[in-house]
């Protein structure tokens, strides 16, 4: 097992400053003579002297009275809390953990849970869709070309909270089939008929460009690539068509102590580097470098550099460029232009999963059209290490599983999911 070395830092120590010492200062005063009371002086002063006691005590004997009238009238549940108030007690650890559905994180609260999920269509060409905004938010993606070699996302999105969310282009059929079981509102500009015909006929959760909850870039050379919209806008739209909540079907998870471990105990002997060394292939192999191919423009071709300090996978594009998304955390900005608010991070998803599918051009002659249910070859990237296995999809409505060499379903670590799907002409290689 690798050595997970802790210290404890240096803490600073502060010495408060010494309160200043405040010294009265003694005057002395000069004693007056005493004066010398008559009788009937002493005794008025006496009688002003009593009054205050005795309206004391008729205070008190009325105070008396009320607390054995109060004894006898307030009930003993709501008496007891005043005489003996409760007390908060601590943080019930026993309480269950909630965890996500979409990425298998942990969650504050069920009703996070089940909170409206959003599959949202977003671009990845070279006109004006670079950099894309909020990606890294997204739970899952679905990564697979859309026409002529250009690759397009499927991006889940639950509890959003990056501030602007975009682009948002056209839908594709099979898109449409990877994101049904996560019950989600299809976000989309349009798209293919068959994919239009299928949602309409299959009485889907839709918002197709509303300008209600969508909103158009400034800038010309976004072309239609500048279709943007917001947590809040996703938000409204869901209460305004009474879609308060989701029941989204994911992926089988692991928890993130069930990964940790599987990552520190078994993964990485005692003395391991995973950039030096392989294990054998009963673990999987410790990959740092990861090339998918989807063989038709080499613009769209990914690769992957594992990131041990972060467990996950630094994407780039196959020319060494970072894939970068906006990551707008001001959520105040409004609708605005992404470029001008907010600042590019690199994606780098927890799991990077590659699957071999039918794909070939559609009827139209332009767009492409994917077989999603069946089984194919399968190759998932998780904790360091590969491992070669099939995925399966029982109907195009289901969810995927994936299964290992030996038919067992692998549990996916927590985190951001990746998806490519690879066209058999298309390559992965680690």
């Amino acid at each position: 097992m690798q050595k997970v070395q802790s210290y404890t830092p240096d803490q600073p120590t502060e010495t408060p400053d010494s309160p200043a010492e405040n010294t009265p200062e003694i005057q002395e005063v000069s004693e007056a003579p005493k004066e010398t009371k008559t009788k009937d002086e002493k005794l008025v002063l006496k009688k002003k002297k009593g009054l205050p006691f005795l309206i004391s005590g008729i205070i008190f004997l009325l105070g008396g009275i009320g607390a054995i009238v109060a004894f006898f009238l307030i009930p003993d549940t709501v008496l007891a809390d005043l005489i003996f108030p409760t007390i908060p007690s601590a943080k019930d650890e026993s309480k269950p953990k909630v965890y996500s559905s979409i990425t298998g994180l942990e969650l504050a609260s069920e009703s996070e849970k089940n909170a409206p999920v959003y599959c949202i269509q977003t671009p990845n060409g070279l006109d004006g869709a670079r950099p894309q905004a909020g990606l890294t938010d997204a739970g899952v993606v679905f990564e697979a070309i859309a026409e002529r070699g250009i690759t397009r996302f499927a991006a889940i999105y639950q509890n959003p909270k990056n501030a602007v969310i975009g682009p948002i282009r056209s839908l594709r059929l099979y898109y449409l089939q990877w994101d049904t079981p996560f019950d989600c509102t299809i976000v989309h500009a349009g798209g293919a008929a068959d994919a239009i015909s299928a949602l309409y006929a299959g009485g889907y959760k839709n918002m197709n460009e509303d300008y209600n909850y969508t909103f158009r870039g400034e800038y010309d050379y976004h072309l239609w690539n500048n279709l943007f919209t917001t947590p809040s806008s996703l938000s409204q739209n869901s209460a305004d068509k009474g879609r308060g909540t989701s029941n989204p079907t994911g992926f089988t998870r692991m928890t993130p102590e069930e990964s940790a471990k599987l990552r520190v105990d078994k993964t990485y002997p005692e003395g391991f580097n995973p950039t030096e060394t392989s294990l054998d292939d009963t673990t999987g192999n410790i990959v740092s470098s990861i090339n998918i191919t989807f063989g038709q423009n080499s613009y769209f071709n990914v690769h992957y550099s594992y990131n041990a300090a972060t467990n996950s996978y630094d994407r780039s594009y196959a020319y060494g460029e970072p894939h970068n998304s906006y990551l707008c955390t001001d959520p105040n900005i409004g609708e605005v232009d992404p470029q001008d608010y907010c600042k590019e991070t690199q994606i780098s998803p927890a799991v990077v999963i590659a699957m071999l599918v039918n794909e070939h051009v559609a009827s139209d002659g332009y767009h492409e059209d994917i077989t999603t249910a069946g089984t194919g070859t399968a190759y998932i990237f998780q904790n360091g290490i590969a491992i070669e296995g099939l995925w399966h999809k029982a109907s195009p409505n289901s969810q995927i599983v994936f299964k290992d060499g030996a038919g067992q379903e692998i549990k996916l670590a927590p985190g951001q999911t990746w998806i490519s799907a690879v066209p058999s002409y298309g390559s992965v290689t680690y």
